[in-house]
């Protein structure tokens, strides 16, 4: 028996309701693209081939998807569902299952995905939905058995089919047999005169196959996206499934309506995250972590005891235990911060390592630097490591100090326990103990008269 499983994911719409130059299914839901979230569910469940029908925008979703091995089938004209697959069939395997997907339905789960891929027992299973208002969508009609019979789209059933709760996703797992069979047999005499993907239903009702459905566990796994108010609305939807498993964790949030989390994060016990903050790519946060209103955490790893004040940035940080940091405190790319550090208002660290203990408290800019433990860079100072052309390393030992508005211009090595005088301009090395002042002498001139307009 052959269990390979191939997903086909109908990616052609160009999403005209959206007024946007890019198409449907490069729109971004919690900052990633709808089509990338399929595709990420899609190598969760361990998919041997994924093929990806495109259509308009076909250069733009490939580029934005280099990242993913797919098989690109192109549907140069839009006749309907039944046709978007029927397109494949030239890169269907003729063995084996395939998940039918869609681009911009982007939250169906994994475990949906699986239930679904076990429920086919006999060669077709489908994920359906029992709702309140079902206007708009294909009914599910069944015997009085409960077999399913078919698949009855709005405009074409009757008043009685349209009073059936169940409907279609348009998700399925159908044997790869049956697709080569069916597709090339769909029909276009319909009230859209489109080739509708459904009618393979009633052929394996025909041919006497039992057609399994499950119903997914939240109802916004089916939803799909047509316009930018159902973006929208999405979007609450999964950021609320997000903030609740995260609060299941023990993560408590001050607002839990007043976050976004566009990525992952992982979480320790006792975590407080008040409003407004955002969370991307992969975050990682330790014990008793404190996050104030409006904070932005990117691609970082906090850990225990972390005490973050208001409107930080983080982007691709490491912050050791026992920190404190901000308020207004920015943390760019390859900064790593010792336990015990402690950042202040207005302060700017690139490509550089805090050392244990060491303090930056206000208004300063350290780049490309290695502080060492214990270190205290007072207000206003900074590093000067680029030269027009090239960024230079300034290297500050244990227990220095850096006076107020001081200016490190390196390539610089400011020794253990030396102190550079406030306001100096430091272009060469400090030895360690020394005390180093690069400033000019103050003059004072006595009675001395301002310039005065002329008259």
């Amino acid at each position: 028996m052959n269990n390979t499983l191939t997903t086909i994911i109908l990616a052609a719409g160009k999403g005209t309701r959206m007024q946007s130059a890019k198409p449907k299914v490069l729109q971004t839901l919690a900052d990633k693209p709808l089509l990338a979230h399929v595709l990420d569910t899609c190598h969760s469940v361990n998919v041997d081939k994924t093929i990806v029908v495109y259509g308009f925008g076909g250069e733009q979703v490939k580029n934005a998807m280099a990242d993913y091995q797919l098989t690109w089938v192109e549907q140069t004209e839009q006749l309907g569902t039944g046709h978007a697959v029927k397109v494949t069939l030239n890169e269907l395997p003729v063995e084996g299952k395939s998940l039918i997907l869609y681009g911009d339905v982007p939250l169906v789960s994994a475990e949906t995905l699986t239930r679904l891929k076990q429920a086919n027992v006999s060669g077709m299973s489908m994920l359906t939905l029992t709702v309140d208002n079902p206007f708009g969508l294909g009914r599910i009609k069944r015997d009085e058995q409960g077999n399913i019979l078919a698949i009855v789209e709005q405009k074409d059933a009757d008043e009685q089919e349209q009073a059936i709760r169940e409907i279609n996703s348009g998700i399925y797992c159908v044997d790869n047999a049956l697709l080569h069979k069916y597709l090339p047999n769909l029909s276009n005499d319909n009230a859209q005169q489109e080739y509708y993907l459904t009618d393979i239903v009633k052929m394996a009702v025909a041919d006497g196959i039992v057609i399994s459905a499950i119903e997914p566990e939240h109802e916004f796994e089916i939803e799909g996206v047509n316009n930018r108010q159902q973006l929208a609305s999405l979007e609450r939807q999964w950021q609320t499934k997000l903030v609740e498993d995260l609060q299941v964790k023990g993560v408590q949030f001050a607002d839990p309506t007043r976050v976004d989390i566009r990525g992952e994060v992982t979480v320790g016990q006792d975590v407080f995250v008040d409003v407004n903050v955002v969370f991307k790519g992969k975050v990682t946060l330790g014990n008793k972590v404190t996050i104030e209103a409006g904070c932005i955490i990117k691609d970082s790893q906090i850990g225990d005891d972390v005490h973050i004040k208001p409107y930080c940035v983080f982007d691709e940080a490491e912050v050791g235990n026992e920190a404190t940091i901000g308020p207004f405190a920015h943390l760019r790319p390859k900064t790593v911060l010792a336990n015990n550090t402690k950042l202040g208002n207005f302060v700017e660290i690139k490509k550089s390592t805090i050392g244990e203990g060491s303090k930056v408290n206000h208004l300063s800019y350290v780049g490309d630097a290695q502080i060492g433990a214990n270190v205290n860079f007072g207000a206003g100072a900074i590093t000067c490591n680029y030269d027009g052309v090239n960024k230079h390393q300034t290297t500050v030992a244990d227990h220095a100090f850096i006076g107020t508005n001081a200016c490190l211009v390196a390539p610089v090595t400011i020794g253990s326990a030396a102190t550079v005088g406030a306001g100096s301009v430091i272009t060469k090395n400090v030895e360690e103990n020394a005390l180093a002042i690069g400033r000019g002498r103050q003059v004072q001139k006595s009675n001395y008269k301002r310039p005065e307009k002329k008259k």
